[in-house]
């Protein structure tokens, strides 16, 4: 990938710049702006080399949702920043484009209210591309996505990596090559869409510690009661991963019915409850590993920690923070709560990304990343 040191003359040239900033919002307040602040170093260099900056970013899945609530957050770190509210193709987006200057910013409405961008639409990006002279992808998040602003525009503009996109694939690239013993723990749902990870992880690190809902999947291949527990829609490919050595999984679990929650082993929860959490042995044994580690990558959070069980998730991000190891973390989930509890400078390198991180770990690359090549 080209980086956008790479560009030789930025003054007055207008820069199209794929950002995240689908960021979780509750009554109109952000509840993390950790992707906001991870573009702002693009974002500044940019404006620094005299560019006209025009941000690209979604909220929410449907486009039904407005960033004008993150056009309020971004302003405190971008005073200059015009948040442009009509229409992409409008007559007036056109005029207040076309009267911009070198260091200004604007951010476009959210992306996803045009049919086109998520269908990769060949000419919703050759209109978009006509708004710009180079396109930057700094949206490492969403690069998963085959998606016009991410994919579909590259092929009319020249294109390059932002700062926090080389940042990411950097860090990331690590896992491929990491320093041991290697701890790599997984966490969340959808076992059927970890199984590539499961794999290769499998046989790459020295340890695979498996928690929150994915670990309940295990429970049930190993032939456990896992009661109302969250399981995955298809654990049949699970058996052959029960044999491997450095397969760890939980020795306890935080089992709940009703107001009554009980810390017991995995084979003892019964049909009537609901496996929330790892238990504190499980914990316990999980800090030991990290204690050992010479690199730690993980994803995913170990319980619901949105429904009151994050205690297991927040113990180990504060082992991780005073472990001598190289950590790496990711998955939208686990970020917030690093960001709760301020551990962002303690952790080797927070990623932004949820999917996407998973995909790239998996695969080596991702489509915005190719696309970008």
């Amino acid at each position: 990938m080209k980086s956008i040191k790479d560009i030789e003359n930025l003054k007055g040239k207008r820069v199209l710049v794929r950002v995240d900033f689908n960021v979780p919002i509750v009554d109109d307040k952000i509840v993390d702006d950790f992707r906001i602040k991870a573009a702002i170093p693009t974002i500044e260099y940019l404006k620094k080399k005299g560019a006209i900056v025009i941000l690209l970013a979604h909220i929410g899945d449907d486009g039904s949702k407005s960033l004008k609530t993150v056009s309020v957050r971004l302003k405190k770190f971008v005073p200059n920043l015009h948040f442009v509210e009509s229409a992409l193709f409008s007559d007036e987006t056109k005029k207040i484009l076309n009267n911009l200057k070198g260091g200004d910013v604007v951010l476009l409405e959210n992306i996803r209210r045009e049919p086109g961008e998520k269908t990769n639409s060949p000419s919703f990006a050759r209109g978009l591309s006509r708004f710009g002279d180079i396109y930057v992808n700094d949206a490492f998040s969403v690069s998963h996505r085959v998606h016009a602003t991410v994919v579909g525009i590259t092929k009319h503009l020249p294109s390059y990596a932002g700062l926090q996109m080389f940042d990411e694939v950097s860090h990331l690239s690590k896992a491929f090559d990491p320093k041991h013993p290697f701890l790599f723990i997984l966490g969340g749902a959808k076992f059927e869409t970890k199984i590539p990870l499961v794999k290769k992880f499998l046989r790459d690190a020295d340890h695979v510690f498996i928690g929150g809902a994915i670990a309940n999947d295990f429970f049930r291949g190993k032939g456990y009661e896992v009661g109302t527990s969250l399981v995955g829609e298809n654990s049949t490919g699970i058996k052959p991963f029960l044999k491997s050595k450095n397969l760890v999984l939980p020795i306890d679990v935080v089992a709940v019915k009703g107001n009554t929650r009980r810390n017991i082993k995995p084979n003892e929860v019964m049909v009537d409850e609901n496996i929330l959490d790892i238990g504190k042995d499980s914990v316990a044994l999980l800090g030991g590993l990290i204690e050992k580690a010479g690199f730690i990558l993980w994803n995913g959070p170990l319980g619901k920690y949105e429904t009151g069980f994050g205690g297991s998730t927040e113990s180990i991000l504060k082992l991780i923070s005073k472990s001598k190891a190289m950590s790496i973390v990711g998955g939208g989930d686990t970020v917030s709560l690093i960001t709760k509890l301020k551990l962002g400078d303690k952790i080797g390198f927070v990623s932004t990304g949820g999917g996407a991180t998973l995909d790239f770990l998996a695969k080596g690359t991702l489509p915005g990343i190719k696309a970008l090549k």
